[in-house]
């Protein structure tokens, strides 16, 4: 085949792909948009800024658009969604605002698999659907109609579809085998369909294939888009099992913790034969909580690991991992001596330290992670003379690091710091260090999409190493890195 033919067969494929997904689009979107089309091989979507919230509605509704909340673009000027979604702004003034995303050949688009597949970026699977090691604190199930998924003590779990006692062939597909449709066949089984999975703890993305039509698990309530136009069930291999025993006369009864901010009504707890219930999959680190039974706030009466609650009584508390051992050396004169940190939400009351001949010391459980800290001496705060901080008041430590931002050139600078989505993009709270011809930084950071700047003496920059990045509200740029396995 000569190269002018080839070339000539993939424009028309391209055509083809355009007509079929955006004709019925480019009919109906007249009202509503001045242009929805196909650009440079391009999908294309021009909004005109003077849009009315209502019809912009009808818009986002009409075609299944809600996860590029577009609302918060047009009216607030925020693009998150849309870059995370593989969309972004080519072009905006006060009149118009024109946003762009390329597509796939025509043939590709068919199986949701591919869908799935398919980003601007190419990350990874493990990027895109971390179990673990991705931010993820808390995690909890909710199914009805059908219990949760059962595990087994080799750490198997039985996914079970209900139903669908007519389907030829039932497949499960997930981020634990990278969306292979033909790699887990389900058992027909009373009253539906089965498969064992072997899983750790962590979060999991999954959806059934009947007869090859992709569905999301209809009695599971916990689902997510994953910014590619595709909504999959999600199910949390747990780690950790609360339980409060009697209070069986309760109505109601709550686990509330650090893990979901002492919201007292959001985590219910299930009534059983040895009690009050409920699993969860929690991170690495120290975790306070308390039960809520009809409104009371309990202490936990099996556990005799105990915090000071901050209104003279105790939170209880679960620790996964090994312990990080914070160190005060000398004050030996002080009467007392208490840590907190980001690590805790700053509570100045819960972290006593202990004596000993040279100072102050607690061992306290951490997950891997970027984090600040001071001491309370006799109610003074001070910093770690051990490790004095660089910019504010805070001392700062990484556990776990697993990347080395680097900064080459910019001598002259006399202060260069690090912000993105891992620190809230504070300007000031990671300072890098000068080694050589460059500024480097090592942190940890979650498998998925990162988004950073660098702050040079004040300055905001892009990475001038990295070629990967998107548009930002305030039309400078972030620059992205993918991050993982």
């Amino acid at each position: 085949m000569s190269r002018t033919i080839w070339k000539s067969r993939r424009v028309v494929r391209i055509m083809a792909c355009a007509v079929y997904f955006l004709l019925p689009l480019l009919l109906q979107a007249q009202v509503l948009f001045p242009s929805y089309t196909v650009k440079d091989g391009r999908m294309q979507i021009k909004i005109d800024r003077n849009i009315s919230a209502a019809t912009l509605d009808s818009f986002v509704a009409q075609f299944d658009l809600q996860h590029l909340q577009l609302n918060e673009l047009v009216f607030k000027n925020s693009a998150e969604a849309l870059g995370k979604a593989g969309w972004r702004v080519a072009q905006t003034n006060r009149k118009t605002l024109i946003i762009t995303k390329g597509f796939q050949h025509f043939e590709e688009w068919n199986n949701p698999e591919n869908r799935i597949r398919f980003t601007e970026t190419k990350p990874t699977f493990a990027q895109r659907f971390p179990a673990t090691n991705n931010g993820l604190t808390l995690g909890h199930n909710r199914f009805r109609n059908k219990p949760a998924f059962e595990t087994s003590r080799d750490s198997v779990v039985r996914f079970f579809l209900r139903g669908h006692e007519n389907a030829r062939q039932v497949m499960l597909a997930g981020s634990f085998n990278n969306w292979d449709p033909e790699a887990l066949p389900m058992k027909r089984t009373e009253g539906g369909w089965e498969v064992g999975v072997k899983l750790g703890g962590g979060k999991y993305w999954y959806k059934f294939i009947a007869d090859g039509h992709w569905m999301v698990d209809a009695d599971n309530q916990q689902r997510e888009n994953d910014g590619e136009g595709n909504i999959n069930s999600i199910f949390f291999q747990t780690n950790t099992v609360f339980l409060l025993p009697g209070f069986e006369g309760a109505k109601n009864v709550y686990l509330a913790g650090s893990f979901n901010q002492w919201r007292p009504r959001e985590l219910a707890m299930q009534r059983t034969e040895r009690g009050w219930v409920l699993p969860l999959y929690l991170s690495e680190g120290t975790h306070a909580y308390k039960f809520v039974a009809d409104g009371k706030w309990v202490t936990d009466p099996q556990n005799p690991k105990q915090l000071p609650d901050g209104e003279g009584g105790y939170n209880s508390y679960v620790a996964l991992g090994k312990p990080y051992l914070f160190q005060l050396p000398g004050f030996t004169a002080a009467k007392e001596v208490r840590v907190a940190g980001s690590f805790n939400n700053w509570r100045p009351f819960e972290l006593q330290m202990r004596k000993t001949a040279n100072g102050w010391e607690l061992p306290y459980v951490l997950g891997p992670g970027n984090y600040e800290y001071r001491f309370l001496v006799d109610g003074q705060w001070t910093s770690d003379p051990a490790n004095p901080p660089v910019a504010g008041n805070n001392s700062h430590f990484v556990l776990g690091a697993n990347h080395t931002f680097r900064l080459k050139g910019f001598d002259q600078a006399k202060r260069v710091f690090l912000a993105g989505d891992f620190n809230n993009w504070n300007p000031t709270s990671f300072p890098m260090q000068r080694r050589g011809n460059e500024w480097v930084l090592p942190l940890h950071l979650w498998n998925g999409k990162q988004r950073y700047k660098f702050v040079v003496d004040g300055q905001w920059i892009l990475d001038p190493e990295n070629k990967l990045w998107e548009q930002n509200e305030h039309k400078t740029g972030n620059s992205i890195l993918w991050f993982g396995r």
